[in-house]
């Protein structure tokens, strides 16, 4: 059975995917520069990184909060490796905003 060469459209949409996976985002917004699919969702990625952290502190609500946040990383994975630019309910327009913050202030 011959292997299947990952093409560079599929590669883009794996990254996109591995981006939900929390700090892996600010991995994707630093290697890949110029892939704009994967970069759209390292943002929704690293902005639902970034709010889940504190919520880990806050009993029951923030713990509530955080189970929205891992369906929503769950979504983002499906829709990114199906080749969806998913954006997040509410925080859409935020995450593309907070991603360049990230890339100018780091540098990436």
């Amino acid at each position: 059975m011959p292997t299947k060469k990952i093409t560079q459209y599929d590669e883009g949409r794996l990254w996109a995917a591995a981006s939900y996976l929390w700090i892996i985002s600010i991995v994707v917004l630093a290697v890949r520069k110029n892939d704009d699919f994967a970069r759209f969702h390292a943002n929704q990625g690293a902005l639902l990184f970034i709010i889940s952290i504190p919520m880990c502190f806050i009993p029951v609500i923030g713990w509530l909060i955080n189970l929205i946040i891992g369906i929503l990383a769950v979504i983002g994975i499906i829709k990114s490796l199906t080749g969806d630019k998913w954006e997040l309910p509410l925080l859409g327009g935020t995450a593309a905003k907070f991603g360049e913050w990230i890339v100018k202030t780091f540098k990436l």
